[in-house]
């Protein structure tokens, strides 16, 4: 009974996301959040490069700096700007930015691209790479999504 009423006062967030049927239709996405996940598809197989804003390497928010800048909007450099800078969104569609952190301190955001995946860029010895959002770390460490994109 105890685990059970510490389970319910649980303050993790659950990744909640909306793309089944028509919302992954190009029809029903804006040209700009298309154009947003086409940049990050790009990308794929870039280097991680801590501090990268170019194609030569890219890192977190340095990705979703390019994919956002492609359809002119600016954001901040570093993911926890980014986090505080933009209204939080209950429900991530194509196109929006999910964060992921401790507390409220974001240290990685992600676009999430639909069926429960995400492209970014994970860390040193890897490239820009899609995955899973049903994986544990992503899961225990998500802090909310925002939609700079229409």
């Amino acid at each position: 009974m105890l685990l059970l009423l510490l389970a319910g006062c649980s303050t993790q967030k659950a990744i909640v996301t909306r793309d089944d049927g028509p919302a992954i239709d190009g029809n029903n996405l804006s040209i700009d959040r298309i154009l947003v996940m086409s940049a990050a598809k790009d990308a794929l197989g870039t280097p991680y490069r801590w501090g990268g804003t170019t194609p030569s390497g890219y890192d977190c928010s340095g990705l979703v700096q390019m994919a956002y800048g492609k359809i002119g909007i600016s954001l901040p450099r570093t993911s926890n700007e980014q986090f505080h800078a933009l209204d939080e969104i209950d429900v991530a569609r194509p196109g929006d930015l999910l964060f992921f952190g401790s507390g409220s301190h974001a240290t990685h955001v992600g676009i999430y691209m639909g069926d429960r995946r995400m492209i970014h860029a994970p860390g040193n010895g890897r490239t820009v790479s899609v995955s899973s959002l049903d994986v544990r770390y992503w899961r225990k460490h998500y802090l909310g999504a925002a939609a700079p994109a229409n």
